[in-house]
């Protein structure tokens, strides 16, 4: 590994401002980025408690640990925390730390609206967790389906769920906004389209599948909300509705998630393995076109997750002929990483070792989840224990270690300090074999009839074993994760000083001090190529070139210094994003209409107030800040 050198000294007079007003008013896209990769490795410890409960229960055949209620609420949270609060967010924690250093910006289109993104993601979170508090966390699982969620679920669990999801969907629609006019307007000279990083890329691709699937799950989520507050019937087969509308609204919008979820994983991989092959990247073209092929074909396999519903052969066969497509560019992307790393001078790195783990481990969900392209097969294996074993390892296996490895490759990059490679190699150890321990033998006890979303099972089906394995490894994670956690937190004061390019980076990211300055670039680069580091540092890749040198630095100045206008703090963003989240907390009363008509009328009344002052307050901050 590449010894690295000493950062200079960050003199910007904005991440001078120290305190907690200046993390609540900051609008800067690298503050805001660690404030997501935070807050979301905090629900992470949440959504990871809610699963170790899980396999606590099921660790042995009728378990007593927790009731059939519980279970419901902590399987039903679990997913739903771990897809929006947890993988989500961290993607979007990347996209604000990187987009605008890969493309040469100073900073994203609209740096207030940006900061509202988070805001309103941290509120909506606490409102949805917020129901735990009063015994209604929601329980109809996390794709809630009705007529469970309609007819058989009168109290208020799913109306956390339903608010909580609308208030999420504005924080991400917002951000892809964001994103999109970023990368098309504020690109570097030069950084034409096939010269973006592949990060990027798989952003730009993300942004696009957020704008076109969010409203989806909206339209959906209002047509439940209006079902249980004002008495519609769009879900309600016995009055004309039918139920299956949410399933085919839901999963429209649900299949396109997974790519949502795992495309950013695909570039910070895409990123890590040429830096540690010390080779380009294999086929740039092809998995830029893959990737944007995968998204368009996204939109055409919903279907795939209601084979048992008998929509008839017709329609079985559509979906089932899309599902195998869309294994052909997937599938094009693991050959590229592997032709990356053939041949290459590959340094095992931890972040390395997470970038192949996600290569393997999504190599096995994919081909699993190929499986189900066959509506015979998805009819005898759907709801069952192999379902979760399949999107475990697309999720876990390929988000999660995807993530992890983009974690340990950037983490010098906006700290100033190397992680503990010794500490990263017990995470990534302990988490792949506890991974694979807990989720692998789920493939056998799914083919067994273990059924889903069920808090027991009795002895002599031959579960138990498969159930302890699954409980044992989840444990081992546990323990991973927490090693994990404490190297992020510790290796901020304590880990080795990184210089600007201590892995020998190709991209422009590289060429800027350690933490970068507020203003990112004192002058907007011309890029002209590809790998831009690797073309100035006229390194000779096949017969190894120099690693981790750093290009000159002078003493940094402030932003003022230099003339360079950047936005101002403000503390609108947050105002805005908490009137926002209590408007939607105001029509929780509206569900009690028949029995207390009152409390309806007060929650209405409430909505109008908080609806004004949010419309007021938005009105009062302006997209892009006056310098």
């Amino acid at each position: 590994m590449a010894t690295a050198a000493a950062a200079p000294a960050h003199t910007s007079t904005y991440h001078e401002e120290s305190g907690v007003w200046s993390w609540l008013t900051t609008v800067d896209h690298k503050r805001i980025g660690a404030l997501y990769l935070y807050t979301a490795i905090l629900w992470f410890f949440v959504g990871g408690f809610e699963a170790l409960l899980l396999r606590i229960q099921l660790q042995g055949p009728n378990g007593r640990v927790v009731s059939a209620e519980m279970y419901n609420m902590l399987f039903t949270m679990h997913g739903t925390t771990m897809i929006f609060l947890v993988v989500m967010p961290l993607s979007a924690a990347f996209f604000n730390l990187l987009i605008p250093l890969q493309i040469g910006a100073r900073d994203v289109a609209f740096p207030r609206l940006n900061a509202f993104s988070y805001w309103v993601y941290l509120f909506g979170s606490l409102f949805m967790n917020a129901s735990w508090l009063v015994g209604a966390a929601p329980d109809g699982g996390w794709f809630g389906y009705t007529p469970l969620t309609s007819d058989y679920s009168p109290g208020m669990n799913i109306d956390f769920w339903v608010l909580g999801l609308q208030i999420l969907g504005i924080s991400s629609l917002a951000a892809a906004f964001n994103f999109i006019t970023t990368i098309i307007n504020m690109r570097a000279p030069g950084m034409h389209f096939m010269r973006m990083p592949i990060f990027t890329w798989m952003a730009f691709v993300v942004q696009f599948l957020l704008v076109l699937a969010f409203p989806v799950i909206t339209i959906a989520l209002v047509f439940l909300q209006f079902d249980r507050f004002f008495g519609t019937t769009f879900y309600q087969t016995a009055a004309g509705g039918d139920p299956l509308l949410w399933q085919h609204l839901f999963w429209i919008f649900g299949h396109p998630e997974v790519y949502i979820l795992i495309l950013p994983a695909f570039g910070l991989v895409s990123e890590v393995l040429p830096t540690f092959s010390r080779k380009p990247l294999f086929g740039y073209p092809v998995m830029v076109y893959s990737g944007i092929l995968i998204a368009f074909l996204g939109f055409g396999v919903w279907a795939h997750h209601m084979f048992s519903v008998g929509m008839g052969p017709i329609a079985d066969t559509l979906f089932a002929v899309t599902t195998m497509l869309i294994g052909i560019p997937t599938g094009v992307k693991i050959f590229n990483w592997i032709f990356t790393m053939w041949g290459g001078d590959i340094r095992f790195t931890v972040a390395m070792k997470f970038a192949i783990a996600l290569v393997a481990l999504f190599t096995i969900g994919g081909i699993s989840g190929v499986m189900h392209a066959s509506p015979p097969a998805d009819l005898q294996q759907t709801d069952t224990y192999f379902i979760v074993a399949h999107f475990h390892y697309v999720l876990f296996g390929g988000s999660m270690m995807g993530l992890w490895a983009g974690i340990y490759y950037y983490y010098p990059k906006f700290t100033g300090r190397l992680m503990s490679e010794r500490l990263g190699n017990w995470h990534f150890w302990l988490l792949f074999i506890g991974m694979n321990l807990t989720f692998m033998p789920m493939h056998w006890s799914g083919l067994l009839g273990m059924p889903r979303r069920t808090w027991v099972y009795d002895a002599g089906q031959g579960l138990e074993v498969l159930n302890l394995m699954s409980s044992i490894g989840a444990y081992v994670q546990a323990v991973a994760i927490l090693i994990g956690a404490w190297n992020l937190w510790r290796s901020r004061k304590t880990g080795a000083i990184a210089g600007s390019d201590p892995w020998g980076g190709p991209t422009l990211e590289w060429s800027i001090p350690s933490p970068p300055p507020d203003y990112n670039f004192a002058t907007i680069p011309t890029v002209t190529s590809r790998y831009p580091m690797w073309d100035l540092k006229k390194r000779d890749l096949t017969k190894g070139g120099p690693v981790g040198k750093d290009l000159p630095h002078g003493p940094l100045k402030s932003a003022k210094e230099l003339g360079i206008p950047m936005p101002n703090p403000s503390i609108k963003p947050l105002c805005v994003a908490a009137f926002l989240t209590l408007m939607f907390a105001s029509m929780l009363p509206m569900h009690f209409a028949n029995p207390r008509p009152t409390l309806a009328i007060a929650g209405i009344i409430t909505f109008a107030i908080l609806m004004t002052l949010t419309l007021y307050s938005w009105l009062l901050t302006p997209l892009e800040d006056a310098h």
